[in-house]
C-alpha cells in the first residue's frame, strides 16, 4: 500500500513526515498505555469500552454509552476526564431540567448589570447522566454544543473549551419516565457504546475495589494526557493514510445500510432507514484513531470493520417486523460487513 505520493491525493505525506507521524504515534501509545494503568486502578475489566472510548476521543466525537445500571458507566467517564487532565462536568438529567440548567443563563445585579452565569456544559468532558429522563426540549439545548461547540446564552455567543466531550448514559430497560432521544441528536454521537457485565474474575476484584469502601480521591488517578496533548493526537489522526480503495469501501457500507436491497441482504425488510453521511464522516476520521491506537500511519480494511459496529448500531432504523422479529442492528451490520467485498 503507497503510503505518500501524488498518484490519489494531492495531500500525502513525504517520507520524513511519515517517520515523524510515526515517532508521535509511538509517545502517544506510551501515554495511553499509562492512562489505561491509572483508569484501571478504578474501573476493572471494560477494556474494548475503554479503547472505544480513547478512539472516540482521538476522532474528537461523543460517546453514547448503554447499559443497565451499575455496571461504572459514569465512573468510566469520570477517571477517563481525569487521566486526561481535563475539566470534568456532571448534569444529572432529570423530567424538571430546563435547557439554561445546562447551558447557563442571563442574569441582573444592580451593581453589575447584566451578566451571563454560565452552565455545566462549560467544561472539557460533559457526562450527561440517564440522558432519556430529560424532555426534548432539554436533550436539543445539547444540539448546538455537541455539533457547533458553542453556546447561544441570550444574545451572546461563547465557545466552549477545547477539547469539548459530551459522554451520555442511558438505561435500556426503564421506559416510563423516559425519552427517547431524536434521531437528530443520536446521529451527532460518534460511538454507541454497550457497556456489559463484568466478568467473574473483574467482578470479584470489583468487590474490594469499589466507590462504596474507597473514595474516588483515595484512588490517586493522575493525569496522563493534557488538552494540549489530546488536540496535538487529533491533528495526528487526520494525517493518518487512507487510500480511495479504502475510502470507495466504507462507503459501500454505508451505502448498503440505506440500499439493502440492491446489495442483496437477506436483512434488507428490516431497515426503515439507513445511516446519514455523518455516519460515512465518522467512519472515516474513526478508521483513522484506530490505526493509529494500533500503531501505523495507514489505514486497513480491519479498520474499517473495528470501528463499524459503533459507528452504525445507533444509526440504522429498523421496522416494527424487525423488533417482533427480534433482529438487531448488530445482525445487520454483520451481515454487511460479510457482504461487502474487502478491497
Amino acid at each position: 500500500m503507497a503510503l505518500f505520493g501524488s498518484s490519489e491525493r494531492g495531500n500525502e505525506l513525504s517520507k520524513e513526515e511519515i517517520k515523524e507521524l510515526e515517532k508521535k504515534i509511538k509517545e502517544y501509545h506510551e501515554h495511553v498505555k499509562a492512562a489505561k494503568e491509572e483508569i484501571g486502578k478504578v474501573v476493572i475489566g471494560q477494556e474494548k469500552i475503554l479503547d472505544g472510548v480513547f478512539r472516540a476521543i482521538f476522532a474528537n466525537g461523543h460517546i453514547l454509552f448503554e447499559g443497565v445500571p451499575g455496571i461504572a458507566k459514569t465512573l468510566m467517564v469520570r477517571t477517563v476526564s481525569q487521566t486526561m487532565g481535563c475539566s470534568f462536568s456532571r448534569i444529572q438529567f432529570t423530567p424538571d431540567l430546563l435547557p439554561s440548567d445546562i447551558t447557563g443563563m442571563t442574569s441582573y445585579q444592580k451593581e453589575k448589570g447584566f451578566y451571563i452565569v454560565k452552565g455545566p456544559v462549560f467544561a472539557n468532558f460533559l457526562l450527561a447522566d440517564e440522558i432519556n429522563r430529560a424532555p426534548p426540549k432539554v436533550q436539543s439545548a445539547l444540539l448546538e454544543c455537541m455539533q457547533e461547540k458553542q453556546v447561544t446564552i441570550g444574545h451572546e455567543t461563547l465557545q466552549l473549551p477545547v477539547p469539548f466531550f459530551v459522554m451520555a448514559t442511558q438505561n435500556p430497560l426503564e421506559q416510563l419516565g423516559t425519552y427517547p432521544l431524536p434521531e437528530a441528536q443520536v446521529d451527532r454521537f460518534l460511538f454507541k457504546l454497550m457497556v456489559t457485565y463484568p466478568t467473574i474474575d473483574d467482578e470479584m476484584t470489583i468487590l474490594n475495589k469499589n466507590m462504596t469502601i474507597h473514595k474516588f480521591e483515595h484512588f490517586d488517578i493522575q493525569p496522563i494526557f493534557s488538552p494540549e496533548l489530546i488536540s496535538e493526537i487529533q491533528e495526528a489522526v487526520k494525517k493518518v493514510y487512507l487510500s480511495q480503495k479504502i475510502e470507495k469501501y466504507l462507503v459501500t457500507i454505508i451505502d448498503a445500510t440505506r440500499y439493502a436491497a440492491k446489495y442483496k441482504l437477506k436483512s434488507a425488510p428490516y431497515i426503515e432507514f439507513g445511516a446519514s453521511p455523518r455516519a460515512s464522516i465518522g467512519l472515516f476520521i474513526s478508521a483513522k484513531s484506530n490505526a493509529l491506537m494500533n500503531g501505523r500511519t495507514y489505514v486497513i480494511p480491519e479498520d474499517v470493520k473495528t470501528v463499524a459496529y459503533d459507528i452504525l448500531r445507533h444509526r440504522i432504523l429498523l421496522t416494527y417486523e424487525a423488533q417482533a422479529e427480534k433482529i438487531t442492528t448488530i445482525d445487520i451490520i454483520k451481515e454487511i460487513l460479510e457482504r461487502i467485498p474487502v478491497p
